[in-house]
């Protein structure tokens, strides 16, 4: 929604890197991995879907589109939770998918946005903020994290936080003992302004009440800040939480941040608010910033044991590019059962297949996939390899 344009002064705020958030490599291959074609996709596929108004069916069709979406990257419907409510008299449907971390299942990291309209197709007021979403969820489908992480896309955020605010009270607070939220982070009209310089990103923190979760939101949106300068090209602002679904949140006294973009579109809750009247290469560094972000806030797994370590780095896939066979040499890895696995650019498993006992070198014929990348993964025993490879 987004109506207001003033924005609170930063002063002489610096946002410090706690000894602890550093630059990671392998936060950053994956954030490298955010694809401008797929945020163009998605926004076109947006665009395309209509006016997203409550009791229409565009914003049924959207919350479909969206399904898929998630099950295309390899998300099951046991992970989907639909959250129906009832907006002006109409059935709508919050769409919530939730990736159980490996240390703390029961602890939430959420990321949001909302995917309704109220006139035009909303393209950036919120499609921007659904693209980003949906790249960070493709990306971080396969990454195991500390923190179980939910990817929720909010109806009826334009008819008052209905739907957020919905699921504050139906799920979160109704849950027993209550849903533990370690975050929740909203991306709202991240898209930017076409022939505008689209360089900053404004980083949103808690200063309303109750005041009691203000600190940790202050502190939470200075990791942020950090993320965006670590793992994209992109400046940050940092302002105050507004008028979007992390509000009930806020209320409800949860730790919120959130991204909204600097040049301030004039064209949201109309029927220009489109894509050409936006910056989607912007869009795209956004999300790189965002899964820069989820993966500090969920603790990505990044490292394995000394053994794996030296196992691992013996592993090569040739050549590269490829075009129809793709050779595995096994290095010093054990003899035992692996599952490899290719992945296209959408995160969609194109090949999948086990291996007993490999020999030294083994061939894969992948002659039947399109010239494109893909990235193949070796999995074993709770280890993966990944590589990005390009078939000509």
């Amino acid at each position: 929604m987004k109506t207001k344009s003033i924005y609170l002064l930063a002063g002489l705020f610096l946002a410090s890197i706690a000894s602890s958030q550093t630059f990671i490599p392998y936060y950053a291959e994956v954030s490298n991995q955010v694809s401008q074609t797929n945020i163009t996709t998605y926004l076109t596929e947006f665009e395309n879907l209509g006016v997203k108004r409550r009791g229409t069916q565009p914003l049924e069709d959207t919350y479909n589109w969206l399904r898929n979406k998630y099950l295309g990257f390899g998300y099951t419907v046991a992970q989907f939770q639909e959250d129906s409510f009832t907006n002006g008299g109409y059935t709508c449907k919050n769409l919530v998918v939730t990736k159980v971390g490996t240390l703390y299942p029961n602890t939430f990291v959420i990321i949001c946005g909302h995917y309704d309209s109220i006139v035009g197709t909303g393209t950036n007021d919120n499609g921007s903020g659904i693209a980003s979403i949906l790249e960070v969820a493709r990306l971080l489908q396969n990454i195991p994290t500390e923190y179980s992480i939910k990817f929720i896309n909010f109806s009826g955020e334009e008819d008052g936080l209905v739907g957020s605010q919905h699921y504050v009270n139906t799920v979160v607070n109704a849950t027993n003992p209550k849903l533990d939220i370690k975050l929740v982070f909203n991306l709202d009209e991240v898209g930017g302004v076409a022939g505008m310089t689209n360089n900053t990103i404004t980083c949103e923190r808690d200063t309303g009440t109750p005041t009691t979760n203000n600190a940790a939101s202050n502190t939470i949106t200075n990791e942020l800040i950090t993320c965006v300068g670590l793992y994209s090209p992109l400046n940050t602002y940092l302002s105050y939480a507004y008028a979007s679904d992390y509000m009930p949140f806020e209320d409800n006294n949860e730790v919120i941040t959130g991204f909204f973009e600097k040049n301030e579109t004039s064209h949201k809750h109309s029927a220009t608010d489109l894509l050409i009247n936006m910056d989607p290469v912007y869009n795209y560094n956004v999300a790189k910033a965002a899964t820069g972000a989820m993966m500090h806030f969920a603790v990505a797994t990044t490292t394995l044991d000394e053994t794996a370590f030296t196992n691992t780095a013996s592993v090569r896939f040739f050549p590269n590019p490829v075009k129809e066979n793709v050779f595995i040499d096994f290095g010093t890895l054990p003899a035992k059962e692996y599952e490899i696995e290719i992945l296209d650019t959408y995160g969609k498993k194109v090949f999948k297949n086990k291996i007993h006992s490999p020999k030294q070198l083994e061939n894969i014929n992948i002659s039947h996939l399109n010239q494109g990348i893909y990235l193949i993964q070796l999995s074993f025993e709770g280890v993966t390899i990944r590589k990005k490879i390009i078939i000509n």
